[in-house]
């Protein structure tokens, strides 16, 4: 695995987020470091499967894992470093010799590099944090239907489940 071009080591906030109104939200990531700051632009199906991975990489691990463990400052990225860019590609793990977890990114542009993009280091917690914190942004967004399983739109929603014969709307 290649060295990616910028690491956060010391996170002061990571966070999932959206902007917009439901149905026309864009997600993200919101990474800062005590050096750094990083906006990474994903998918919704992305930002959800990034956190059913975690939660998945977590429960195969030994409970202590990533408890007490340490990324070197010398690793951070240097000076006041300011990264916004769209995923193209997302991989998650365990680096069981310093005991910390990791999300390396990939810039859409640059999809096809070896590198990463950006590699972000943190502990369980954190893991585990922004892994229920994502859950919560993905599922907040439109209702879905009980009986065809679409989202429902803010003006209702023509159930094809029942031919388009009733007119389903949030109440």
């Amino acid at each position: 695995m290649a060295e990616p071009k910028l690491e956060f080591t010391n996170l002061s906030r990571l966070n999932a987020d959206s902007v917009g109104e439901p149905g026309q939200r864009t997600f993200r990531i919101l990474a800062d470091s005590d050096s750094s700051t990083a906006v990474l632009w994903l998918e919704k199906e992305h930002l959800y499967e990034l956190a059913m991975g975690i939660q998945q990489l977590i429960a195969n691990l030994p409970e202590n894992a990533g408890t007490d463990g340490f990324i070197s400052p010398e690793r951070e990225a240097p000076g006041l470093t300011r990264l916004e860019f769209r995923i193209g590609k997302l991989a998650l793990g365990h680096d069981g010799n310093n005991g910390m977890f990791l999300i390396d990114a990939y810039d859409f542009e640059d999809a096809n590099e070896e590198a990463a993009t950006i590699r972000i280091w943190m502990d369980r917690e954190q893991m585990t944090d922004f892994s229920d914190e994502a859950l919560q942004v993905c599922a907040s967004g439109r209702p879905i239907c009980p009986l065809c399983h679409r989202p429902i739109d803010i003006t209702g929603h023509t159930c094809p489940r029942v031919n388009g014969h009733a007119n389903i709307s949030i109440e």
